[in-house]
């Protein structure tokens, strides 16, 4: 993402490269009705001209993320989403900031980077809640991307490996698409033992069971397998892998990632 991208053309033309969510104030002779007919949705049609480099963050807001021992899943996600926002600015490019869960919500992209501080209110406000749908978020985010661009994707990602892989599909392989899995230590490092009651958040049942030894190291070993699976789906998808862990410092992990690609 280094370097400014200039405009293709001056004035509007006449080619639609992509869109993006209507805003109070925008010009309502620009707005795609004939999607609106499709999606109940209001999107502003945007020319050649006016897109540069369109950066799209996607953070998972479900119930899942609000787990954390000092920093939660989500309020690291959103730090990584942060960064890349700063970083999309400087390069005087174009970004979109939505989160998903059961549904999505998005951000206006705009430049200047008094949308930063924007965009940090809005996030306080955010719900965690809900289960994740990957598959469907995907596959509504994709009716908006009609040119190529980059997606990152924040979440933990502990869904079904062929939720993950069917959703990838939905984006399709001309896109860069980085996927950033946000885990916490006691999920990477188990190391409770004896009688626990287990909660997940997602779908509020609660597992009463006994930790032993062994069962921690079959855990250790079903998550290696869900991460291998991971490399391995985004490696046929043509997308970018990584794994942080929310007690290693956000901009040491940000800058690892971005010298990686």
């Amino acid at each position: 993402m280094a370097g400014s991208r200039p405009s293709i053309a001056k004035g509007r033309g006449l080619t639609i490269t992509d869109y993006r969510p209507y805003t109070k104030g925008d010009d309502l002779r620009y707005l795609d009705w004939k999607l609106y007919a499709r999606t109940d949705k209001d999107y502003i049609k945007l020319y050649e001209e006016d897109r540069s480099l369109t950066v799209h963050i996607i953070l998972d807001r479900s119930t899942s993320m609000d787990f954390g021992s000092k920093t939660t899943k989500f309020e690291y996600g959103a730090m990584l989403g942060l960064a890349y926002v700063y970083l999309t600015l400087r390069n005087n490019d174009k970004f979109v900031f939505s989160t998903f869960a059961e549904d999505l919500t998005f951000l206006r992209p705009k430049k200047g980077t008094s949308q930063l501080a924007s965009i940090v209110d809005n996030l306080k406000q955010v719900k965690v809640k809900g289960e994740s749908r990957f598959e469907y978020s995907m596959r509504k985010y994709k009716e908006l991307i009609h040119s190529r661009c980059i997606v990152i994707i924040l979440s933990d990602f502990l869904i079904s490996a062929e939720e993950i892989r069917k959703g990838l599909m939905r984006l399709g392989k001309k896109n860069e698409v980085k996927i950033i899995q946000v885990l916490d230590r006691d999920e990477v490092e188990l190391k409770i033992e004896g009688d626990v009651n287990l909660h997940d958040a997602e779908s509020n049942t609660v597992l009463r069971t006994y930790i032993s030894k062994r069962l921690r190291q079959t855990y250790q070993g079903k998550l290696n397998e869900h991460t291998q699976q991971l490399h391995d789906i985004c490696n046929k998808a043509g997308a970018h892998f990584h794994q942080v862990v929310t007690d290693v410092d956000v901009f040491e992990n940000f800058y690892r990632i971005i010298r990686m690609h």
